[in-house]
């Protein structure tokens, strides 16, 4: 679905991001891949290389909040990879403090990796896509609808996303680039794994599927968005989340 595509995929190193990577390569993409730290983006890359041997696949590990990194790091993937085509926004940070206790500078660091992170990338990407066309896909969450009791940050910066995917699929939909979102419910990542079952199991039986979702569940969903199958398909906030509406 995705042959001859080069794509950037940002927090790829685990969990859901590592599962885009996948599917990404197992459809025939050329993946930059994007993490926090040298060492976890290299780590990623080489596990990856043994079981997509014949694939490209590159480490990188920008500051995303700071232009002149990002830009850097997308000239080394474009010129490696020989362009860019795909854009996944998927690093994040969540916190889940009570407001009375929220401290400010915690609130800045979510919003900066979870929005301004998302903007910087997303500039930088449409930059190299005006001539050529291409797609964005930002990773929302099901709390940019409903909220969340706590952690205020998290769902205000989800919100924000997807005022800004709506925003950029027309402003950029003449130059041929669509955006979209995914935005994931409670999902079978290590954080949620090591959860007891007594916390798991309340959570399970408000979700009318009855089961949380695998990484795969939302990774399948941004293969379909990076595909050619959905073409005339932007300005899209795409739940993933089983119809779970807490």
């Amino acid at each position: 679905m995705l042959k001859g595509k080069k794509a950037i995929v940002t927090g790829g190193t685990r969990g859901i991001g590592l599962a885009i990577v996948s599917k990404f390569l197992e459809n025939g993409a050329d993946v930059a891949v994007c993490g926090s730290r040298k060492e976890t983006a290299e780590r990623a890359v080489e596990q990856l290389k043994i079981k997509f041997p014949d694939r490209k696949i590159l480490a990188l590990y920008p500051d995303l909040s700071d232009p002149a990194s990002v830009e850097e790091a997308f000239d080394f993937a474009c010129k490696e990879l020989g362009g860019l085509d795909v854009l996944v926004n998927n690093a994040g940070l969540s916190a889940r403090a009570s407001l009375f206790d929220y401290d400010y500078a915690e609130f800045e660091k979510v919003v900066n990796l979870n929005l301004n992170a998302v903007f910087v990338c997303a500039q930088a990407a449409a930059k190299r896509m005006k001539e050529t066309g291409g797609c964005i896909i930002n990773t929302s969450s099901m709390v940019s609808k409903y909220g969340q009791p706590a952690g205020v940050a998290y769902p205000a910066s989800k919100f924000a996303v997807n005022g800004l995917t709506l925003s950029l699929a027309r402003e950029l939909g003449p130059y041929n680039i669509r955006v979209n979102a995914v935005a994931p419910g409670v999902t079978n990542t290590d954080m949620v794994a090591v959860l007891p079952k007594e916390v798991i199991a309340p959570i399970v039986a408000q979700i009318p599927l009855r089961r949380v979702g695998e990484p795969e569940d939302v990774a399948n969903a941004f293969l379909f968005l990076a595909s050619d199958m959905a073409s005339y398909i932007t300005g899209a906030v795409l739940p993933v989340d089983g119809a779970a509406r807490s």
